[in-house]
């Protein structure tokens, strides 16, 4: 991340938000596997907060967000606040604004469990530096 690039913070978020788990309750077929990637975000570290934030659930360290998830009509997407710093060996991210990135899952399709995890922890830990 560069030293001149403020995290994106959303100052309302809490521990547990009901409007998350309001989101993550209507149906739609992509929502179930969107509620796991979202408690791995949760599971980053005690500061770990939640706000909904664009009609999406947005995971905070603190209040510097990290990463959101979004169900659309074709795909699901994990997205990441300033993922156009972080680390993809496995090349996930897409996108091509100044700062965000996200990755699109989409159902029956293989993905890389195990470099999206690490996607997460990595934008978890960078906002925590970020955000001092």
């Amino acid at each position: 991340m560069l030293a001149s690039d403020a995290p994106f913070l959303l100052p309302g978020a809490v521990r547990h938000d009901p409007a998350v788990a309001t989101w993550f309750d209507v149906a739609d077929p992509f929502r179930p596997m969107l509620a796991d990637w979202f408690a791995r975000m949760r599971a980053c570290g005690d500061d770990v907060r939640e706000i909904i934030h664009d009609r999406c659930p947005t995971a905070c360290a603190g209040a510097a967000a990290f990463a959101y998830v979004a169900a659309y009509r074709a795909h699901a997407a994990i997205g990441f606040f300033h993922g156009a710093w972080l680390p993809d060996p496995a090349r996930l991210l897409e996108g091509s604004g100044v700062r965000m990135r996200h990755v699109k899952l989409r159902l029956g399709e293989p993905r890389d469990d195990a470099a999206l995890a690490a996607l997460i922890h990595a934008a978890y830990h960078a906002a925590r530096r970020a955000s001092g």
